[in-house]
């Protein structure tokens, strides 16, 4: 699957942090911010999650909902969840099929060392499923607001 702007994005689902397995379409009709992430409680991805977390009452005011994906088990979401107080569910991608279609599983370079993982990268999904914005290669201070601002400017 190759993810374009403004085209319908493929229908998937992973297991999420509720217990349930989650799929795409079950939130069409409302706006889904997408956001991968490489791993739960480190730095950067906790400083990301609860960045989200302090903002959702502005995304749900705006009809959007959140879903962070990360190839953590659904054990480790929860952890993550009840740790920081997230008030949205987590998937698990621990196959990264679903990253590898959305382009975000790449080589990494940390101290020397190559690995695969994720790129911190958002997705805005439209209320009709079409990818209305991305954000990649996401630096984490500031990216939460330009995402809603964003939706707050362009899908409402």
């Amino acid at each position: 699957m190759s993810i374009e702007k403004g085209k319908q994005v493929e229908d998937f689902t992973l297991p999420a942090s509720n217990g349930e397995s989650v799929s795409l379409s079950d939130y069409k009709g409302k706006n889904v911010v997408l956001y991968f992430y490489p791993k739960d409680m480190t730095p950067g991805c906790t400083t990301e999650a609860c960045d989200f977390r302090d903002h959702h009452e502005s995304f749900e005011d705006l009809d959007a909902v959140i879903l962070g994906v990360s190839p953590d088990p659904v054990e480790s979401h929860e952890k993550f969840i009840n740790k920081h107080d997230l008030p949205f569910m987590l998937l698990a991608d621990e196959d990264h099929k679903v990253s590898e279609e959305f382009g975000v599983w790449k080589l990494k370079k940390n101290f020397g060392k190559e690995y695969y993982g994720i790129e911190r990268s958002t997705f805005i999904i439209d209320k009709e499923g079409n990818l209305a914005e991305e954000f990649r290669k996401v630096k984490v201070d500031g990216h939460v607001e330009a995402a809603l601002e964003y939706i707050r400017e362009n899908l409402q």
